[in-house]
């Protein structure tokens, strides 16, 4: 590090310019490599994704999409009964006048489950094509508009089903940028706290240059694989907060050895040989976590992996780079008004610090206690997809579901299992199916819609919604039904897929896991020289992962909270990629805070100081830093729930959450108590596994035992 220091600052002109026209070419770029990203949730080799792909081949709509599902009401004093035609022609003018889509109907089926129990409304099913880019919306309109063209006289047309729900009253959320500025904006007034002069734009300076040059990287990326667009919310909003996490503990350092005289030069070098070699490991951290996403057999996930490393990576390469250079020349001056001083450490935090020592075992039980309540809500998680209930509260799609429920229609409807068949065998599949327990309707059209080369889509409306690890039993008894069932091609549909989902995904959970978990200790191994501390380091972040997703199941899942500040229901379920998204992401980033403080207190302890003083040092030195780094990450995220979606909402608090609880919880109580309590164990590293890593011999020095007592009970 002090070799790279020392380079940049000799160069930092052209660093400086290498950058600015890195930043220039991300900001041209951005829109191509945002319009390159795809839409793709598929699972290559799942007998549901196999299935989905045989039905669009045959009847290209519906397989991986949740239908629409369009209604027309008859005025007051009449009935569906003696306008059937009429309302017949309105579905036809439908699958007529929008294109790619499968109208499945009573008209075509014969069936009167079309209809609700007072005669007053009939409904229709519309499969259409799955969107094939981000910017694409769902038929909604195109539906609605067709419908009510040909609507019988007096009727009123309405327009439901998944998306159109997710949708809402089509508020779509303030957008990527406008999400990053009020991210940003908030950074910038916890940044303005903590340095109380101009430095506080230079972390803000690092995170645009970083997520700009991340938007570069990633367009040659999206010509060798797709890239999933959830990529770009990620590079923005967390793109901001890690790189101004990176870029505030150097030039914090940077401040803290100019006011102990160094003069600018070697206060850079220093604050790089400390500071910048924590700033390297963590960022390595973040990395290994979301790279082990590529172990999972998800295109879209492992495209998330590839697309996220280049997160921190980017940030670290500017953090490592432009702060430095920008430091090394005109940092003095911009560091004006000087009101805040760093030569010595947060009397508030150090008290704090001193007082977790002192009643360290308190501290523990206390954070151990609070963790296992949140565990114990983690055991009650269900994985699936958000019911229709929490999806929307307000709308014309909400009134329009709403029509079908009073009607005695079940939610079913919303989410049907489509099954491919052999079309001379499709009635006797339909019988076959149709009896499983869970099924309401099985039905066959005979539109030439849903026919093709001898094949024919045939339609299972379960009794309930298929969202969520108990709602999807009937989806499993169904697959086994058709396993052995003559005629049957492939089951597909939303429950489908979150089967294949949870067997390929989450049967590989253990393997990511346990990358993630040995690199990351390895790692910690070399950066902490002690094999104690990360192993403590590896366990309490899982241990703090399970209480964010206990925290998930209370506030999304039960819905004690989602509705007071949301406004959306209880979801019954979490989606099925959001765990692992939250999981990839948090793991790394909450790992940033332990490397940050045990950085300082390893350094602290190997200039001489017992292992309570190197703690209380070190607490007092990182201890504001960590709370204002974990807030401005907080605030990115709060910024990434205003977006459209629940699912986006889930994840962006889920996040938040994780990373407020690491910092408080985890970091400033968990961490200093349990260093603590381990004394000198904390410092021991195997002279052997020192030589295989090539980092320096670490031996616990002699600590004085008087000494160590007098400082926990010390005033």
């Amino acid at each position: 590090m002090r070799t790279w220091a020392e380079f940049v600052l000799r160069h930092r002109r052209w660093v400086m310019i290498f950058w600015v026209v890195m930043m220039v070419a991300g900001g041209v770029t951005s829109g191509a490599t945002s319009n390159r990203m795809t839409v793709d949730f598929s699972l290559p080799g799942q007998p549901g994704t196999e299935a989905a792909g045989k039905i669009i081949a045959a009847v290209h709509n519906g397989g991986n999409t949740t239908p629409m599902l369009v209604t027309v009401t008859v005025p007051a004093g009449q009935t569906v009964t003696g306008s059937e035609d009429a309302i017949a022609k309105t579905f036809d003018a439908v699958g007529a006048g929008v294109p790619n889509v499968r109208v499945i109907d009573e008209a075509n089926t014969g069936d009167k489950a079309f209809r609700t129990d007072d005669d007053r409304t009939a409904y229709a099913m519309v499969f259409y094509p799955f969107p094939q880019s981000q910017t694409a919306k769902p038929p909604t309109e195109p539906i609605r508009k067709a419908a009510d063209a040909v609507k019988p006289a007096g009727a009123t047309i309405g327009v439901t089903g998944v998306d159109a729900l997710a949708l809402g009253d089509d508020a779509t959320g303030p957008g990527v940028l406008a999400e990053t500025l009020l991210g940003a904006g908030g950074a910038l007034l916890v940044l303005l706290f903590v340095f109380a002069s101009l430095l506080a734009f230079l972390p803000l300076v690092v995170a645009a240059v970083a997520i700009l040059s991340t938007f570069l990287m990633l367009l040659p990326l999206t010509y060798l694989t797709d890239v999933s667009f959830i990529v770009q919310f990620l590079v923005a909003l967390v793109g901001l907060g890690v790189a101004i996490d990176y870029s505030l503990l150097l030039v914090t350092r940077w401040r803290e050895e100019r006011d102990h005289g160094k003069d600018n030069h070697d206060a850079v070098v220093a604050a790089m040989e400390t500071a910048g070699h924590a700033v390297l490991f963590s960022g390595l951290t973040v990395a290994i976590g979301l790279l082990a996403l590529i172990v999972l057999p998800v295109p879209f996930m492992r495209s998330i992996g590839m697309g996220g490393a280049l997160i921190p990576f980017a940030s670290v390469l500017v953090t490592l780079s432009l702060t430095p250079a920008i430091l090394g020349g005109i940092g003095p001056r911009v560091d004006w008004p000087k009101i805040r001083h760093e030569h010595v450490a947060s009397r508030g935090w150090t008290s704090w610090a001193r007082l977790v020592v002192r009643h360290r075992w308190v501290a523990a039980g206390a954070a151990f206690l609070l963790l296992g309540v949140l565990f114990a809500a983690f055991l009650g998680i269900k994985i699936g997809a958000p019911s229709s209930d929490s999806l929307a509260k307000s709308g014309p799609a909400v009134t329009a579901l709403h029509t079908l429920e009073d009607g005695g229609i079940s939610t079913g409807v919303l989410t049907p299992i489509e099954v491919i068949a052999q079309k001379d065998k499709a009635a006797a599949v339909a019988d076959a199916l149709g009896a499983v327990d869970g099924v309401d309707a099985a039905l066959v059209s005979d539109a030439p819609s849903s026919s093709a080369d001898g094949r024919t889509v045939i339609v299972l409306v379960p009794h309930e919604e298929t969202v969520n690890s108990t709602s999807v039993e009937v989806v499993k008894r169904v697959k086994e039904v058709a396993d052995r069932t003559p005629g049957v091609l492939g089951v597909a549909g939303l429950g489908t897929a979150q089967v294949d989902f949870l067997h390929a995904v989450y049967g590989n959970f253990p393997l990511m896991l346990s990358i993630i978990a040995l690199l990351t200790f390895v790692l910690l191994v070399r950066a902490f020289r002690s094999l104690l501390l990360p192993f403590k380091a590896v366990i309490l972040n899982l241990v703090s992962m399970t209480a964010v997703y206990g925290a998930m199941v209370l506030f999304w899942q039960k819905g004690h909270g989602s509705d007071a500040l949301f406004g959306i229901q209880e979801t019954g379920a979490v989606t099925f990629w959001i765990p692992l998204m939250v999981f990839a992401f948090l793991f790394g980033l909450s790992m940033d805070y332990e490397v940050f403080i045990l950085a300082r207190v390893r350094e602290e302890y190997d200039e001489g100081r017992s292992t309570n003083d190197a703690v209380i040092e070190g607490i007092g030195r990182t201890g504001r830093l960590v709370t204002s780094a974990a807030l401005i990450l907080f605030l990115a995220f709060a910024a990434l729930a205003t977006g459209p979606g629940t699912d986006l909402k889930v994840m962006a608090t889920a996040l938040g959450f994780g990373i407020l609880l690491d910092a408080t919880v985890v970091r400033s109580l968990l961490v200093p108590s349990l260093v603590s309590l381990f004394g000198s164990w904390n410092w021991y590293l195997p002279d052997w596994v020192a030589r295989l890593l090539r980092v320096e011999i670490s031996h616990p020095h002699r600590e004085e035992p008087e000494a160590e007592r007098e400082l926990v009970g010390a005033d």
